[in-house]
């Protein structure tokens, strides 16, 4: 017999919810089993936090006096997107602040972009905007130049579309020179890996065929609540899996809104990568209803159960070979080595695991003091394997 989650939330009301960590249920399956867990335990939450390219946020930024329909505008010298509205903007976490050398000077350092004009928006600090515009004769004004805060703006909403990845590469370089990615530095000849996922805590990964996940989950976002607004950019379900329905390649995304106001830096943080440019790093926390055993057998998911596949970012990734050298499993990313073509190379994360262990304690919290519930999806989102039925 299976809980609903209308069931779960009346629980989290009384007090009475019993909530674990995507940690925490790995150890208690193996002590009590999947069908005692499956009916002592209520919620498990999970965490991410690293850098996510598809990020940023839009602001109605109110209105000047005399009234202005800015056709261009910068954030402390970020373009922002101005087509949206007469004082409507987007600024995307990737944009680079005017006069920025790039990458002519190279590696380029990319000290400040569109994630960085998020962060400090959300950590408090001014933030100078300027905007200019062609004139009309309802809106006549043709610049309009301040300091602005959070505070100070009508709306300011974080809409990423596409976060949280579902599984990602392990990045190599095979070639003979030092190369700049948005996987960082990778040394030539196989010097090092990078990978960028937290595992067993990641999100999509405890809930791999999207049952529980769909259009209008309540999540953690950001340090504030946030909430799936739809499947992400380049969500792709339909790709090779493990037997536990983990996907062994990239596959699922998520697309993900919340106030800015309710946001916290140390989980939104703006990130400069060496000879690649700027992003913002993004933290995740996404509660799973335990509905059934089926959903416990998934949220109890180990790094030595996950695979990733092993790219070389020198020629296969660029030029889109899908060559795949091998794969590995977390477990083995995390103890710092792995073996790549015979060679022992030495692992690092981009992402940050202890904050994706925060995360899924401040939303463990939350829902125990009875301050967060649980949402119904309106619809899940499209799974390849889960329409196909695969378990």
């Amino acid at each position: 017999m299976g809980k609903t989650i209308a069931e779960i939330n009346e629980r989290i009301r009384k007090g009475e919810a019993v909530v674990v960590t995507a940690e925490e249920i790995i150890d208690l399956v193996e002590e009590k089993g999947v069908e005692e867990v499956a009916r002592t335990v209520d919620v498990v939450t999970t965490g991410t936090f690293g850098p996510m390219c598809s990020s940023g946020a839009f602001i109605n930024l109110g209105h000047a006096q005399p009234r202005i329909k800015i056709h261009r505008a910068w954030l402390n010298e970020v373009p922002a997107y101005c087509g949206i509205a007469a004082v409507d903007i987007y600024i995307g976490a990737t944009e680079m602040a005017e006069h920025d050398p790039l990458n002519e000077v190279f590696p380029g350092d990319f000290r400040y972009g569109g994630g960085h004009v998020i962060e400090d928006l959300v950590a408090g600090r001014r933030v100078h905007l300027r905007a200019e515009a062609y004139g009309t004769d309802c809106y006549p004004n043709r610049r309009w130049e301040k300091d602005i805060t959070l505070e100070d703006v009508k709306e300011a909403w974080l809409f990423n579309p596409r976060n949280a990845y579902q599984n990602y590469n392990v990045a190599v370089n095979l070639s003979e020179r030092v190369i700049y990615t948005y996987m960082g530095v990778l040394r030539p000849n196989l010097g090092n890996a990078n990978y960028c996922s937290a595992g067993q805590l990641s999100p999509l990964l405890n809930d791999p065929l999207f049952r529980t996940i769909g259009i209008g989950t309540r999540i953690f976002l950001g340090g504030g609540v946030g909430y799936v607004a739809w499947h992400g950019t380049q969500h792709n379900t339909d790709v090779p899996r493990a037997d536990n329905g983990t996907p062994t390649r990239p596959a699922g995304t998520i697309a993900v809104i919340g106030d800015l106001r309710g946001m916290n830096p140390r989980y939104l943080t703006g990130y400069s990568i060496l000879g690649y440019g700027a992003t913002l790093a993004v933290g995740i926390g996404i509660p799973i209803p335990v509905l059934d055993e089926e959903v416990v057998r998934y949220a109890a998911v180990r790094d030595a159960d996950i695979t990733a596949p092993v790219v070389d970012y020198s020629v296969d990734y660029p030029q889109g070979t899908g060559r795949v050298l091998g794969e590995v499993t977390y477990a083995e990313l995390k103890s710092g080595r792995i073996v790549v073509e015979g060679k022992e190379v030495p692992t690092a994360p981009l992402s940050s695991y202890s904050r994706a262990r925060e995360i899924a304690g401040i939303l463990k919290d939350w829902i125990r003091q009875g301050r967060f519930l649980l949402t119904e999806p309106v619809e899940l989102l499209p799974c390849a394997a889960r329409e196909k039925g695969v378990r």
